[in-house]
């Protein structure tokens, strides 16, 4: 029993331990409970004032406006891959477009659009009103014997351009009219056509010299046969409002320097194009090609 109560005596410095280890465990408990019922915040005081909320969401909405890619006019015979991707063309419908556009044929109207690309009709609706074809095909069309002869008159200057004395248009030119250029083989030829596809077409003569390895005799020979004589009909996208998604659209524009035109007009205003041959990631040289898909 001795032994039993010698447990239970504490000296003065440790009962006065003991008290205050105590009252702290009672405060704690009463703080806790009390923290729980009495807020120290009323919840009102929290909620965000609507006016501000109102103009945070119209700043949201006109960031979100910013990114959205715009469409412009386009030749539908020229879609790249990467456009039919965007527009919502599956796989099997852009090849069905490369396929009839490798026999040296165009469509001409939006009904022969479809029935190349076997399009649904959901999807034609949305970008058929954005289609923008060649002028002459908008003209009546002509008697049966006159469409064949114009048929022929079409095709003729893609034809002479390496055996007759008419020069050729660079834009309708196929792959196996530039293997007959001394210089050209299986490769160049392919990879001409698809840098003229991923363009939308050659707007200058001057952009066959940028065809990855493509020498610049070789390129000068084919353009004493081949000149740009229809340029596609595109439309310059501004520099100051346009989105990355657009930037990056342009062949010439690569991530960096996109990015650098971003960020340069965050605290800048572009009055002039020349601007951004100071920013960082611009392609040396290309100035000339750039500003053909730019405007202020």
């Amino acid at each position: 029993m001795k032994r039993f109560k010698s447990h239970f005596k504490f000296t003065k410095q440790e009962r006065s331990g003991i008290f205050f280890l105590l009252s702290i465990i009672v405060l704690l408990q009463i703080g806790y409970f009390a923290f729980q019922y009495f807020p120290l915040e009323d919840k009102e005081s929290l909620t965000v004032d609507s006016e501000t909320q109102t103009q945070i969401d119209i700043l949201k909405a006109s960031s979100a406006a910013k990114d959205i890619q715009k469409m412009y006019p386009f030749n539908p015979n020229f879609i790249t891959d990467y456009k039919g991707y965007t527009l919502g063309m599956s796989v099997a419908e852009i090849d069905r477009l490369h396929a009839y556009r490798a026999k040296n044929k165009f469509v001409n109207s939006i009904e022969e659009f479809q029935k190349v690309t076997e399009v649904p009709d959901s999807l034609l609706g949305v970008i058929s009103p954005f289609f923008k074809f060649p002028e002459w095909t908008r003209k009546n069309k002509p008697s049966l014997a006159n469409d064949e002869e114009s048929k022929v008159d079409r095709s003729s200057s893609v034809h002479k351009g390496v055996s007759g004395s008419s020069v050729g248009d660079l834009n309708l030119v196929t792959a196996e009219e530039l293997k007959k250029i001394n210089g050209i083989g299986e490769v160049l030829s392919a990879r001409i056509v698809k840098f003229r596809d991923r363009l939308g077409g050659f707007l200058i003569d001057e952009q066959l010299y940028d065809v990855y390895g493509l020498e610049p005799d070789v390129a000068k020979r084919t353009l004493a046969h081949f000149k740009v004589i229809v340029p596609p009909e595109i439309k310059k996208i501004s520099v100051t409002w346009a989105s990355y998604n657009e930037l990056r659209n342009i062949l010439y524009i690569n991530d960096k320097f996109a990015n650098s035109i971003i960020e340069y007009r965050k605290f800048n205003t572009i009055i002039s194009l020349t601007e951004l041959k100071s920013l960082d990631g611009f392609p040396e040289g290309r100035f000339e090609r750039i500003e053909l898909y730019l405007s202020l």
